[in-house]
């Protein structure tokens, strides 16, 4: 007897919504309860002055008196930066609120160094800046969306993700980088949102090479890059790494000469030799390119399949026919002064 499939009743507005009574039964509006559930998902740190944007109220009596619980009942630590009244930020790390949400453990409830704080601020600015979309926030909300959007396996390959160890001792962690997903109801616009948090776009190239397989799996996507200010001028370095990974396939013959290249390489590396090797140092110098170097650490976790991939149009394509694009979002908030934080977490 083959039994039927469980229903498909996941959704993510009727969680959040239980999230929200759960944290209201704290002792807060359903207002108050709607954005410290924002928070606690997307950043774990909030500005008073994010508070306000998200209720639409100007900083008063209704702020001041909300601040004040938070903190005089131990749910949040408040931070002073800087001079006196040069503003306070104030860290969400009561575990009996995360635990309302079915999030005990999550990490943004831990201790972060400052710059990491800064960087939290400015994921939550981008989620509360666009209420259009639907934010998901946590691993099991992602893998929850997009095994349904999908109709895949339960872990379906086309899952960004990091793996540690091999064989059975490996252990694959999906969605790791931790950015919002925006999604819509008709489940066909989805916005992908990347933090800048450097000069240079390494990350930023595995970032894309990780969702590569998913974003050829979906209809309709927008990667949306935050920009902090001091990296305005990174903008163009970034925009050809975008140009590169997802609108400049690799060739079927320059994928095989890779593909040789990488075990090569990491043969040499298990085993150093001094023979002279005229393929070997040709393609050494062919690949020495930072797309080619990102690869490499892809394919030292995920094998051949990332050489595959990386042969596809579908990016390419989509992306011409104005299915996907790319855009950079240049923030323009003060984040406490300490924009120059950022990256140095």
């Amino acid at each position: 007897m083959t039994l039927p499939p469980p229903p498909d009743n996941w959704n993510i507005d009727r969680l959040n919504r239980e999230r929200t009574q759960a944290v209201a039964a704290f002792g807060f509006t359903e207002r108050q309860a709607r954005f410290l559930v924002e928070v606690m998902i997307h950043s774990g740190v909030f500005l008073a002055r994010q508070y306000c944007t998200f209720a639409n109220i100007a900083h008063g009596q209704k702020t001041h008196d909300f601040l004040r619980k938070l903190v005089e009942r131990g749910y949040a630590h408040p931070i002073q930066v800087g001079l006196l009244h040069r503003g306070r930020l104030f860290h969400l790390r009561h575990k009996p609120l995360y635990a309302a949400i079915g999030e005990a453990d999550n990490r943004h409830r831990k201790r972060m160094a400052l710059g990491r704080m800064v960087e939290r601020l400015m994921v939550l600015d981008a989620v509360l800046a666009d209420r259009t979309f639907t934010w998901l926030g946590t691993e099991k909300d992602k893998r929850a969306y997009f095994v349904r959007t999908l109709q895949g396996p339960y872990e379906p390959p086309e899952f960004p993700r990091i793996s540690f160890g091999v064989d059975e001792t490996r252990t694959v962690r999906y969605f790791p980088d931790k950015l919002p997903i925006g999604i819509q109801a008709d489940r066909i616009d989805h916005v992908f949102v990347y933090l800048l948090t450097g000069p240079v776009p390494a990350d930023f190239r595995v970032f894309l090479l990780r969702h590569a397989e998913l974003l050829r799996a979906l209809t309709r996507w927008t990667l949306r890059v935050l920009v902090p200010q001091p990296f305005g001028k990174s903008i163009p370095v970034f925009g050809q790494a975008a140009r590169e990974e997802l609108a400049s396939p690799i060739a079927p013959s320059i994928a095989e000469e890779l593909q040789w290249f990488f075990r090569e390489r990491k043969r040499r590396q298990r085993s150093p030799s001094t023979t002279v090797d005229e393929r070997f140092w040709t393609a050494a110098s062919a690949f020495r390119a930072p797309r080619f170097r990102v690869l490499y650490r892809l394919w030292e976790q995920e094998g051949d399949p990332v050489i595959w991939a990386a042969q596809s149009s579908v990016l390419k394509d989509a992306l011409e026919r104005k299915q996907a694009r790319v855009e950079f979002v240049q923030l323009s908030q003060q984040y406490l002064h300490l924009s120059s934080l950022v990256g140095v977490a």
